[in-house]
């Protein structure tokens, strides 16, 4: 058990590093590492993934073969800042500075674990977290029609106050444009609502203060009523997709106004989508049917027949992410797992998914059965499987850790059990198990660049973890506020 400067203990913690000193004794004076203990059960180690994954997630998260050669008989070590910094000064790789993966390396080693620091605090579930994609902006949105953004390089004050109205239940979904100059939310609508978010009113007020312009993604001849669980922006800002209650996927072309396509693709609610990399033309979608599919719009010559189906999870996805390579993703399933996908590994076959359940269980008030914990799908065909997490009463979001600062050598997650659990992608271990909230944690994010990741949940709390901290006063256990009862 690992414990915070602010009295928070972190289970299984393995990599969280304290100081240049600790490490420099740890990694060049001979002692025995500790190791980060497994997600799986004992006696059931995790299995090997790929080899081409594990390349992968090396080259861009470890360092120069020639640092390696410092230290002699310590491949399988990090090595450490004090001999990088040597090898840097040495000019070990020619140009005079750290490589991408040498970075990775150093600051993929310092998980965001202290704390927590309190960001807000409201009476109302949370339901996102979002960084902005250069880290500057953060998005909450809460229960019922209220979305804030804080400026995080101004003391996470808040820049935008978000008030929605004629909302079906609540905010379930939010989307920051690439450039950051819009918002889109989504309810159990079929209307997208845009915010400019870089108008200089702080108070948002739907139509009254300023226009949130209704994006429809009904077509002319279907006017009945849809929600939407999932939005995404496209990379170039021109587009959204989205997902919802009906089965289908849809695109909307924000520069034509209107809706451009509409795919009927799976048999039970789409609980997520996003697109593969920043082309655009391929699209990953995941279901309560169990499915998680892949489309190319660049070939749709048989209507609403997707490029491929992936097949693994026992229940329900909750939430899909992507590496960016148009290659890998992960998923997040009501079956307790994260699976991590290879879609060159896909079935043309979309029958191949026949229920495997001969119990009664419903994740939305039900715990899941104990029996169900160890099955596995006859014809699974993911990359890996991650365990220690729950996915239970919402739709729990799962994502790899930033490119720039850590290779995406993690996954994280948030969990019902109100924990935020941290995974290493190649060995599967627990890397990380961050404890403060009394409710289920629905979203969390991780900075682009730096080691901060901020966890939003049932109990209202907003918090920031970081490595190693900035010196403010962390939430005190005995100092929270006295929580209401959920019971819906």
């Amino acid at each position: 058990m690992f414990v915070t400067a602010s009295g928070v203990d972190i289970d299984e913690m393995g990599y969280a590093m304290s100081r240049l000193e600790i490490e420099s004794e740890l990694f060049d004076g001979g002692n025995t590492v500790h190791e980060a203990s497994s997600s799986t059960r004992p006696g059931k180690p995790f299995p090997k993934v790929d080899d081409e994954i594990s390349q992968l997630t090396n080259l861009r998260s470890g360092p120069n073969d020639r640092l390696h050669q410092l230290v002699p008989g310590k491949q399988q070590l990090p090595v450490s800042p004090v001999r990088m910094l040597a090898g840097r000064e040495g000019n070990y790789s020619g140009k005079g500075r750290f490589s991408s993966a040498d970075r990775c390396h150093m600051l993929g080693r310092y998980l965001p674990v202290n704390g927590p620091w309190l960001v807000d605090q409201t009476t109302s579930r949370a339901y996102v977290s979002q960084f902005s994609a250069d880290g500057s902006l953060f998005v909450a949105g809460f229960q019922g029609s209220n979305i804030r953004i804080y400026n995080v390089d101004r003391g996470w004050k808040v820049q935008k106050n978000i008030l929605a109205k004629s909302l079906c239940w609540t905010v379930i979904d939010t989307s920051l444009s690439p450039d950051q100059r819009y918002l889109v939310y989504t309810s159990m609508s079929p209307v997208v609502h845009i915010v400019n978010v870089g108008s200089s009113t702080t108070e948002s007020l739907a139509n009254i203060t300023e226009i949130h312009e209704g994006l429809d993604f009904s077509s002319n001849d279907r006017r009945y009523s849809f929600g939407i669980f999932s939005v995404k922006f496209s990379t170039d800002g021109r587009e959204l997709v989205a997902g919802s209650s009906d089965d289908s996927i849809y695109v909307y072309d924000l520069e034509a106004n209107k809706l451009s396509l509409r795919i009927m693709a799976h048999t039970a609610d789409v609980n997520t989508v996003t697109f593969a990399d920043e082309s655009g033309n391929l699209i990953y979608s995941g279901s309560d049917d169990n499915l998680c599919k892949v489309w190319d719009r660049r070939c749709f010559g048989a209507k609403d027949k997707p490029a491929g189906v992936l097949v693994g999870h026992l229940e329900g996805i909750t939430f899909l992410d992507s590496r960016g390579d148009g290659r890998y993703f992960i998923s997040n399933g009501k079956d307790q797992t994260i699976k991590l996908w290879d879609i060159r590994k896909m079935s043309s076959d979309t029958s191949c998914n026949l229920g495997y359940r001969n119990f009664e269980w419903d994740y939305r008030w039900m715990d899941y059965p104990p029996q169900a914990r160890d099955l596995k799908h006859p014809s699974d065909g993911s990359v890996a499987t991650y365990k220690g997490h729950s996915v239970l009463r919402t739709l729990i979001r799962c994502y790899f850790s930033p490119e720039y600062c850590t290779g995406q050598k993690y996954i994280y997650t948030g969990s019902h059990d109100s924990r935020v659990y941290i995974y290493d992608v190649v060995t599967g271990a627990q890397v990380a198990v961050l404890k403060h909230h009394t409710s289920p944690v629905r979203d969390c994010s991780w900075h682009p660049h730096y080691p901060v990741l901020v966890s939003s949940s049932w109990d209202g709390d907003v918090v920031k973890w970081e490595f190693p901290g900035k010196g403010e006063a962390p939430v005190l256990a005995n100092e929270r506020r006295v929580r209401r009862q959920y019971h819906d």
